[in-house]
């Protein structure tokens, strides 16, 4: 999951160095941190969430292959 988080957020901003990936994980579920730039930080929400909400639907998409719930948390 993370591999995929990295490879979408590193497309979208202006600055993929600063991309970064962390993973939690709780009892039932993983919980993924993104970090970007804050200046690439809009591009990655998108105009009312519309790409963050693709990038978790994508991301449960692939955790339901696995069988296991994901959350995506974007700081």
């Amino acid at each position: 999951m993370e591999e995929l988080i990295k490879f979408i957020a590193e497309s979208i901003v202006d600055n993929p160095s600063e991309v970064s990936v962390n993973r939690v994980e709780n009892n039932n579920s993983i919980t993924v941190e993104l970090s970007v730039a804050d200046e690439d930080m809009g591009k990655v929400i998108g105009k009312r969430g519309r790409i963050a909400k693709a990038i978790r639907t994508v991301v449960n998409a692939a955790a339901a292959k696995e069988g296991t719930n994901v959350k995506v948390d974007i700081k």
